[in-house]
C-alpha cells in the first residue's frame, strides 16, 4: 500500500469521522460485489482512507469526553465483516487478489482497533493481536513493511495490555502464548525486513524465551549451549513451529548472503539465527515437511561455519547431512551438489589427505550431469591442486571415466578433460607418472569406442608437440621424445592420419640429438616410407653413424618421395659436408643438381655452374684416395664436364656467357689439367681422355668468343692442344696413328713437357672394329681440328718460333689420322688429295710421309693407281727432303716398281727403269753406315734382268739395253758380282746377236 495510506487528514470531529468511513463503507461493499477487476485499484484506495479514518478515530476517541459506544461497536462490526471478506476475495490470472486481501486485512484491523472498548477483557486482546500478527504478516509479504510495522508496533500496547492481564483459572494461558508467539514471530519478521535489526533480535529473543529454555547440548554440529524444547512450553502448533523455524532460517541465511558479499562480512552473525532454527526443527522428525528444512538449514548452517573458518563445525554439519543425502532419492539435486561442494572446500581447507579429498571428488563426479559448466567447475577446481600431482591425476582419470560411461555425456566433455589431463601433466615433475597418465588416458578413450572430432584431437596434439618443444629447446631430448611420442598414439590416427609419422619424426629427431642413433632408427621404421621428412631423418641417422651406403639410399628415398622439397637437399648437402662423407656429398649435390629447375634465368645457370663446380672438385678430391672405384668416378665427372658444357651453350644462345665467364674459365683448365694427369694415370680410359679434352676445347673457343679484350697466345695454344689431342684419342684405336702419335709426342717430350702436352702419354691398344658412322664423325672433327689450326697460323693468334712448330707438327699428324679414317671409309679420291697437301706441306712433313706409305701399303683394298701414286709422292718428297732412310727407300721403290711394271706399257717400263737407275746412284752414293739392304738389291738384279730379257723378246732393244746395263751395274754391289755380269752380258750378247740380223 502506498505511503498515502498512513497520512491522517485534519482532524475532524468523531461523527464527521464516522459519517465519512460509512460513506466510503458503502460505496466499497457495493464495489467489493462486482467481478471486474479493473474497479480493484479504486477500491484499495478507498480501503487505505477507511484505514486511515478509522485511525484518526481511534486517536480522538481517547481525546473525545463523552461517550461513543454505539459509534465503536459499528465501527467493530464493519471490521468483522471486512475481515471476513477478506478470506473470500477471487483470484483472476491478472490479478491474484493479495493486494486486496491485504487493503481489507488492514481496514478491518483498524475498524476493530477503533471500535474496541476502552478496558477491553483478555479474550478480546487475544484476537486483537492475533488480528494485528495476520495483518502485519500480510502486508509484509506484499513488502509494505513500513505499514506492516506500523500495525504491529500499534498492537504492542495490546501485547503489554494482555501480559499483564490476569488470568487466575489458566483459561485464556495457552491462548495467550500462542497469540504472543505468533505476535513475536510476526513482528521479528517485520522488523527484519523494514531493516531494523535490533528490534528483530529483540523479538526473536523473546520469541525464544516463550518457547525455549536453555540446555546444554551433546549436538557434534554446534559446540556450546543451543535451543532445545522444553517438553512442558510446547504451546505452538507443529506446522506454526515449522514455518517460526522457516522464518528463522530465511533470516539467518540473509544475513550470510549479505555477509559474504562484504569485504569483512561476520558469517558468525548468521550462525546465531541459523541454530535457532536448526534447534527448533532438529526435533521435529515426526513431522513430514520438516526434514527438507532441515537439510537447508543444515547445508546453509555448515557454509556459515565454513565461511566463519569453523572447519571442524563445518564438517561435522555435513557429516550429519551424510544420511539424508543417501536417504534421498533426488541425489543429482544442485542444492545437494553444493553440500557435496561445500563438503570438498571444507576438507581443502582442513587438508586431511589425498584421499579423503578424492573421495569428496568421486561423490561429487557419480552424482552430476557431464555438462560443460560441471565438467569446467571440475576442472577449476583441479587447479587449485596443482601442488599435488598424484591426486589431480587421479580425480582427472576418474572424471574421465565416468564421462566414457553410456549415458548423455556431451562430446564435448571429454575433450576437455583430455586437454586438462594432459597440461597438468606438463606440470609433473615425475615424468614417468606424467607420461603414464597420459598414454593410459588416451588408451582409455580408444577402448571406449569414442572418437575425439578433428579440432580437440587437434589441439591435444598442438599441447603434446608445445610441450615436447619446450624440452627440446630447453635440451631435454629424451623428455621431449616422450611428448612427442604420445601423439603418435592410435587416438589420433581417425582424424589425423598422419600426425602420427609426424609424432615419430619429432621423437626420432630428439634421439638424434641424444646421439642414441639406433632408438632413432627404430622409431624412424615406424613412419610410412613414401614421406620425404622420414627418409630425412633415415639420412641423419645414417650420416651420423658413418654409413655411407645407407645415407645415399636413404637420399635417394627422400628425393623420390612425392613431398620432397629441395630445401631437405640443401639441409642435407650441409650436414654431409660436416661430417667429411665425400661419397654422400657427391651423391647429394648430384642430387640437387638434378631438381634444379635450368630456365631461361641467369641466376639458375650460375647457381647450377657453381653446383657443377663443387661436384667436380669432390670427385677430384675422391679420385685422390686410393680406396676409390676410379671407373665410376671418370665417368661421372665427364658426365658431369658436359653437363656443364650443356649449360655454357644455353647461356651462350641467350648471350648470358657473361655470367658465367668465371666459371668457363675454370671448367676449361679443370677439364685440360684432369686430361692432361689422365694420360698418365688413367690406363683404359682413352675415351674420356679425349672427351675432357674436346670439353676444354669448346671451353676455351666460348671464351675467347666472349671476351671483351684479346686474349693472349697461351691460350691458343691451349686450344690446339685440347683440340689435337681430342681428336689423337679418338684416333688412338688405329695402329697406324699409334705410331704417329708416339712419334709427335717424343718430339716434344723433351722440349716442352706437359705445357706443350708432353705429359700425353697415349696407349693405343689394337683396333676394334669401327663403324662407318662413328668413323665419318671422326673425320669431320678432324677437318673442323685443321680448320681451326690452321685458322691460329694464318690469323697469327701464336707467334713463337716453338708454338708455330707445334702446329706444323699438329697439322701433319693429323692429316695422318684423316688418311687412316679415310682408308677405312675407303674414300680414296679425298685420300689422295691428303696425300698431295702432304708432299706439299714442307720438310717438317716427313713423319706424316712415312706413315701415310705405311697406310696405303698394308690397305688390302686400296686402288692400285691411289697406292703407286701415293707411293711415288711419299718417295719424290722424301728423295726431296734427303729424310727417308735407304731400307724404307729401298721396300717403297720395289713396290712403286713392282706396281708399275705390272701394268706392262711402254711408258711404265720407262718409268720403272728409272726408279731402278735412281736406286743404282743411290747404291753408288751410300756410305758404309748405311747401304742398300742387300735382299733389295739382288730383287733390283733379278727384276732388271727379266724385264730387260722380256723387252729382248719383245724386239724392244732399246728398252732391252737400258734393263740389261742396269743389271750390269747393280752386279757391282752383290757378292758374286763379276761372274753374275759376264753370264750377263754374255746373255745379252747372244740374244742381240740372234736378233741383230732383223
Amino acid at each position: 500500500m502506498s505511503g498515502t495510506t498512513r497520512k491522517k487528514k485534519p482532524s475532524l470531529n468523531l461523527q464527521e469521522s464516522f459519517e465519512s468511513i460509512k460513506d466510503l463503507l458503502s460505496t466499497t461493499k457495493t464495489q467489493l460485489d462486482s467481478s471486474d477487476i479493473s474497479l480493484r485499484p479504486s477500491i484499495i484506495e478507498n480501503l487505505g482512507r477507511i484505514s486511515a479514518l478509522a485511525e484518526s478515530f481511534t486517536d480522538g476517541r481517547l481525546k473525545a469526553d463523552r461517550d461513543c459506544t454505539d459509534l465503536c461497536d459499528t465501527l467493530d462490526q464493519e471490521g468483522v465483516t471486512l475481515w471476513n471478506i477478506s478470506g473470500l476475495v477471487s483470484k483472476y490470472p491478472d490479478d491474484d487478489g493479495r493486494a486486496m486481501t491485504g487493503a481489507l486485512r488492514l481496514a478491518a484491523f483498524r475498524l476493530v482497533e477503533a471500535g474496541l472498548e476502552g478496558k477491553p477483557g483478555l479474550e478480546t486482546l487475544i484476537h486483537v493481536l492475533g488480528l494485528a500478527s495476520k495483518t502485519g504478516a500480510t502486508l509484509s509479504a506484499l513488502g509494505q513493511y513500513d505499514v506492516a510495522a506500523s500495525v504491529l508496533t500499534s498492537a504492542a500496547k495490546y501485547e503489554e495490555m494482555m501480559r499483564v492481564e490476569d488470568d487466575p483459572d489458566g483459561t485464556y494461558r495457552h491462548s495467550k502464548t500462542c497469540v504472543r508467539t505468533v505476535y513475536f514471530s510476526c513482528r521479528m519478521e517485520s522488523a527484519w525486513q523494514e531493516g531494523n535489526c535490533t528490534v528483530a533480535e529483540f523479538m526473536a529473543q523473546k520469541l525464544m524465551s516463550k518457547l525455549f529454555c536453555t540446555r546444554e547440548s551433546k549436538n557434534v554440529t554446534s559446540p556450546g549451549p543451543v535451543a532445545i524444547y522444553d517438553e512442558q512450553r510446547l504451546v505452538l502448533p507443529a506446522h506454526d513451529r515449522v514455518v517460526l523455524a522457516a522464518k528463522l532460517h530465511r533470516i539467518g541465511k540473509t544475513i550470510l548472503q549479505d555477509q559474504a558479499v562484504k569485504a569483512q562480512g561476520k558469517a558468525s552473525d548468521a550462525i546465531v539465527w541459523l541454530r535457532k532454527a536448526f534447534g527448533i526443527v532438529d526435533q521435529e522428525e515426526a513431522n513430514p515437511g520438516a526434514l527438507e528444512l532441515k537439510i537447508s538449514i543444515l547445508r546453509t548452517l555448515a557454509r556459515a561455519y565454513f565461511l566463519s573458518e569453523c572447519y571442524d563445525s563445518a564438517e561435522a554439519t555435513l557429516e550429519e547431512l551424510t544420511p539424508a543425502l543417501d536417504a534421498s532419492k533426488d541425489h543429482k539435486s544442485s542444492e545437494y551438489q553444493e553440500l557435496r561442494w561445500l563438503k570438498l572446500a571444507t576438507l581443502k581447507k582442513r587438508q586431511p589427505g589425498d584421499t579423503a579429498i578424492l573421495a569428496a571428488f568421486k561423490s561429487i563426479i557419480n552424482h552430476m550431469d557431464f555438462t560443460e559448466a560441471n565438467v569446467t567447475e571440475i576442472l577449476r577446481e583441479l587447479r587449485t591442486f596443482g601442488h599435488q600431482q598424484t591426486l589431480v591425476s587421479a580425480v582427472t582419470q576418474y572424471l574421465l571415466q565416468e564421462a566414457l560411461q553410456p549415458n548423455d555425456t556431451e562430446s564435448e566433455s571429454v575433450d576437455r578433460i583430455l586437454l586438462s589431463l594432459i597440461v597438468h601433466c606438463s606440470k609433473d615433475e615425475v615424468h614417468s607418472r606424467a607420461m603414464e597418465s597420459i598414454h593410459q588416458a588416451f588408451t582409455s578413450v580408444c577402448e571406449a569406442d569414442t572418437e575425439l572430432r578433428s579440432i580437440p584431437a587437434a589441439a591435444c596434439l598442438s599441447l603434446l608437440w608445445q610441450y615436447g618443444d619446450r624440452h627440446y629447446h630447453a635440451k631435454r631430448w629424451l623428455l621431449a621424445a616422450d611428448w612427442f611420442a604420445a601423439g603418435s598414439h592410435r587416438l589420433f590416427r581417425a582424424q589425423h592420419s598422419t600426425s602420427a609419422s609426424k609424432c615419430h619424426r619429432k621423437a626420432a629427431l630428439c634421439y638424434i640429438e641424444q646421439h642414441e642413433y639406433s632408438r632413432a632408427a627404430a622409431v624412424i621404421r615406424c613412419c610410412p616410407s613414401n614421406e620425404a621428412a622420414t627418409h630425412y631423418l633415415a639420412f641423419l641417422v645414417a650420416t651420423f653413424q658413418g654409413l655411407e651406403d645407407e645415407a645415399i639410399q636413404s637420399m635417394y628415398g627422400m628425393v623420390n618421395s612425392p613431398d620432397f622439397d629441395r630445401q631437405m637437399l640443401l639441409l642435407a648437402t650441409k650436414i654431409s659436408h660436416e661430417s667429411e662423407m665425400k661419397n654422400v656429398l657427391l651423391a647429394v649435390l648430384e642430387a640437387l643438381l638434378k631438381t634444379l629447375n635450368i630456365s631461361n634465368s641467369g641466376e639458375t645457370v650460375v647457381e647450377a655452374m657453381a653446383l657443377l663446380r663443387c661436384i667436380i672438385r669432390l670427385v677430384l678430391k675422391l679420385l685422390a684416395e686410393p680406396t676409390t672405384t676410379r671407373a665410376i668416378l671418370i665417368d661421372s665427372m665427364v658426365a658431369h664436364f658436359r653437363t656443364a658444357k650443356i649449360l655454357a651453350d644455353t647461356a651462350s644462345k641467350q648471350k648470358a656467357v657473361s655470367l658465367i665467364i668465371k666459371d668457363v674459365t675454370w671448367l676449361w683448365r679443370t677439364a685440360y689439367n684432369c686430361a692432361v694427369q689422365g694420360c698418365s694415370d688413367w690406363d683404359g680410359f682413352q675415351e674420356q681422355i679425349s672427351a675432357l679434352f674436346d670439353i676444354s676445347k669448346d671451353m676455351i673457343e666460348m671464351f675467347c668468343q666472349a671476351s671483351p679484350v684479346e686474349v693472349g697466345p697461351d691460350l691458343y695454344n691451349h686450344l690446339m692442344n685440347a683440340s689435337f689431342s681430342s681428336i689423337a684419342g679418338r684416333g688412338s684405336a688405329n695402329r697406324i696413328l699409334f705410331s704417329a702419335l708416339t712419334y709427335l709426342l717424343e718430339v716434344f717430350a723433351a722440349r716442352e713437357a706437359l705445357k706443350a702436352h708432353g705429359a700425353v702419354n697415349v696407349r693405343i691398344m689394337p683396333p676394334p672394329a669401327l663403324d662407318i658412322e662413328p668413323m665419318r664423325e671422326i673425320s669431320a672433327e678432324i677437318k673442323s681440328c685443321k680448320a681451326r689450326i690452321s685458322h691460329i697460323i694464318e690469323s697469327e693468334k701464336i707467334t713463337g718460333d716453338d708454338d708455330l712448330l707445334r702446329a706444323q707438327y699438329f697439322l701433319h699428324t693429323l692429316r695422318v689420322f684423316e688418311a687412316e679414317i679415310l682408308a677405312q671409309l675407303k674414300d680414296w679420291d679425298q685420300l689422295s688429295k691428303i696425300i698431295g697437301d702432304a708432299v706439299t706441306s714442307g720438310s717438317l712433313a716427313v713423319a706424316t710421309y712415312e706413315a701415310i706409305a705405311d697406310i696405303l701399303w698394308e690397305e688390302k683394298e686400296c686402288p692400285v693407281n691411289v697406292l703407286c701414286g701415293g707411293l711415288e709422292a711419299v718417295l719424290h718428297a722424301t728423295l726431296d727432303h734427303n729424310s727417308l732412310s735407304l731400307e724404307k727407300y729401298a721396300r717403297w721403290l720395289r713396290a712403286i716398281a713392282t706396281i708399275i711394271l705390272a701394268r706392262n706399257t711402254s711408258a711404265d717400263r720407262i718409268k720403272a727403269i728409272g726408279y731402278i737407275e735412281q736406286a743404282v746412284s743411290m747404291m753408288e752414293n751410300s756410305v758404309a753406315d748405311e747401304s742398300y739392304p742387300m735382299d733389295e738389291r739382288f730383287w733390283l738384279l733379278a727384276t732388271s734382268y727379266n724385264t730387260g730379257f722380256e723387252c729382248l723378246e719383245a724386239s724392244l732393244l732399246d728398252e732391252a739395253k737400258r734393263w740389261f746395263e742396269a743389271s750390269t751395274v747393280i752386279c757391282k754391289f752383290v757378292p758374286g758380282g763379276t761372274e753374275r755380269a759376264e753370264k750377263i752380258s754374255e746373255t745379252y750378247a747372244q740374244l742381240l746377236s740372234r736378233y741383230a740380223p732383223t
